[in-house]
C-alpha cells in the first residue's frame, strides 16, 4: 500500500529527543521530512533526568567521547533558546552547576581520583570539603566526606525539552506518523523508505534510523549495518518538593554512595528526580520494589530530609547501549540510509550535536568533523587495541559488564522509540 500524499526528503524513524531534534534542524534547511513513532517522547527521553554533565560523568577512557559530549554541551545554551524561539515554549534549559559528593573515605577516595583525572585533562573542578559542600547544598548530611564543584554542567528539564521539539516541528512543517517502522524499504541496494507495520509504504529520499534500543527490530537492514544495540534498563523516580522545604537542593547532585552511584536532579518548579539503577535484562520495562528501595536508601543517605518528599512517580526506561557504549552518528554503508542511534547515557546530552551533523548530513551529504569517530565504520574496520578504539570504557571508572551482548530477547511489537 502506497502512502498517501508525496514522498518525503527524509523519513526519521524514532521520535525521541533524537530524532525530534535532526527533523526539527532538517526541516530548516529546506528538507521535508516525516517522523515515525507509535509514541513520539515517551521512550528512553521521557524517563531521563536530563543532566548535562560530561564532566561529572567522564569515566576511564573516555577522551574521545568527552570531547562530542563537551562540544554538545558548549552548544546547549544557543540550541535551548533558538527552541524555545521556534516552539513557543520553555525548553527547561537551566545553568544551576553540580556537585558531585562522597559519603565515606573509600568514595572519597574514588572522587578524589576522578578530580585528578579531570585536572590531567584540563577541565574545570573544584574539590570542597565537606563543609564546603554543605554551605552549597544545606540539605547534604554531615556524614558526606567531600565532593567536586563542576560549575559548568547544567540540566534541561527532559520532558519539556520533547513538548517544546514536538512544537517547534509541527511549526516548521515535520509530519508526525504516529505509528511504528516494520521495515526499510531498498531497492537497486539504497534505502528507498519505510513500511509501517500496517503494510502502508513511504518513500523517502533518505532514512534515519533513530529508533534508540529498538534499532535493530527494523526489519530490512542488511547484515552488520548496525551493532548490537542492547537495552539497558534505568529505574528513575520523581518526587515533589513543598513549598515548605524549597529549596530543597539548588543545583544537580551526583553521590557516590558505598561504591554505587546515583544522582538528584532539582527542578525549577519543585520536582526532584532521583536515579538512577542499570541493569541488562532485555526489554523488561518493570519498575521494581528493589530499585525503587536502592534509590531512596541511596539518597536519604546523602540528603535524610528526601523521607519528607511525596513519591509522585516511578519510571523506567531502555538506554540503547553499544559495544563501546558510544553513539553511532553517520551515513551507513548502505546508501541513502544515516543512522543515529546508540547513544546510551548521553542521549538527552547529546542532542544538539547529534541533530546539527545529521541534518548537515541530510542536506549537503558531509559529515562534521566532530562526530566522525562516532560512524559506524568503527566496528566494521580492521580490529584495533581497545584502548584506542574511541569510547571504549577502561580502567576503576568502568562497572558495566557484557558490553558486546546484543539484546537477547525478541522485541515487542507494541514499541515506543527512544
Amino acid at each position: 500500500m502506497a502512502f498517501p500524499g508525496p514522498s518525503a526528503d527524509a523519513v526519521v524513524i524514532g521520535g525521541g529527543v533524537i530524532g525530534l531534534s535532526i527533523a526539527w534542524r532538517a526541516a530548516l534547511r529546506g528538507l521535508s521530512v516525516t517522523v515515525l513513532d507509535p509514541a513520539p517522547g515517551r521512550g528512553a527521553s521521557h524517563a531521563a533526568a536530563g543532566m548535562l554533565t560530561p564532566v561529572s560523568e567522564l569515566q576511564y577512557g573516555e577522551e574521545s567521547l568527552l570531547r562530542l559530549n563537551m562540544a554538545s554541551a558548549d552548544r546547549y545554551p544557543a540550541f535551548a533558546a533558538e527552541l524555545a524561539d521556534a516552539s513557543g515554549l520553555p525548553s527547561g534549559y537551566r545553568a544551576c552547576g553540580t556537585l558531585a559528593v562522597a559519603l565515606d573515605a573509600d568514595d572519597r577516595a574514588v572522587l578524589k581520583d576522578l578530580h585528578a583525572y579531570q585536572e590531567r585533562l584540563g577541565l574545570a573542578s573544584t574539590w570542597l570539603t565537606s563543609r564546603e559542600c554543605r554551605r552549597l547544598e544545606p540539605m547534604l548530611s554531615p556524614a558526606v566526606s567531600g565532593g567536586l564543584h563542576v560549575e559548568a554542567d547544567h540540566q534541561v528539564d527532559n520532558r519539556r525539552l520533547v513538548a517544546a521539539l514536538l512544537a517547534a516541528c509541527e511549526r516548521a512543517g515535520v509530519t508526525l506518523v504516529r505509528a511504528r517502522a516494520a521495515a526499510l524499504l531498498t531497492d537497486a541496494d539504497r534505502a528507498t523508505g519505510v513500511r509501517l507495520d500496517d503494510g502502508t509504504e513511504l518513500a523517502a529520499g533518505q532514512v534515519v534510523l533513530a529508533a534508540g534500543c529498538w534499532s535493530n527490530a527494523v526489519e530490512g537492514l542488511p547484515p552488520g549495518t548496525l551493532p548490537p544495540v542492547r537495552p539497558v534498563k534505568g529505574e528513575i523516580l520523581r518526587l515533589r518538593v513543598p513549598e515548605v522545604f524549597a529549596p530543597f537542593l539548588s543545583r544537580n547532585v551526583r553521590g557516590v554512595v558505598k561504591g554505587g552511584s546515583m544522582y538528584l536532579v532539582p527542578r525549577e518548579d519543585g520536582e526532584l528526580v532521583v536515579g538512577a539503577t542499570e541493569h541488562e535484562l532485555g526489554y523488561d520495562t518493570e519498575v521494581t520494589a528493589g530499585g525503587v528501595y536502592e534509590l531512596l536508601r541511596d539518597a536519604h543517605e546523602l540528603v535524610p530530609g528526601i523521607t519528607e518528599l511525596p513519591l509522585v512517580e516511578t519510571h523506567a526506561g531502555l538506554r540503547p547501549g553499544t559495544p563501546d557504549n558510544a553513539p553511532v552518528i553517520g551515513a551507513a554503508e548502505l546508501p541513502g540510509l544515516v543512522l543515529a542511534t546508540g547513544h546510551y547515557r548521553h542521549g538527552v546530552l547529546l542532542t544538539p550535536v547529534t541533530a546539527d551533523a545529521v541534518a548537515e548530513l541530510l542536506a549537503e551529504g558531509t559529515v562534521p568533523e566532530v562526530v566522525r569517530p562516532w560512524g559506524p565504520g568503527r566496528f566494521t574496520a580492521a580490529p584495533r587495541d581497545a584502548a584506542t578504539r574511541p569510547g571504549t570504557p577502561s580502567g576503576p571508572g568502568d562497572t558495566h559488564q557484557d558490553r558486546s551482548q546484543g539484546p537477547d530477547q525478541e522485541p515487542h511489537k507494541e514499541v515506543s522509540y527512544a
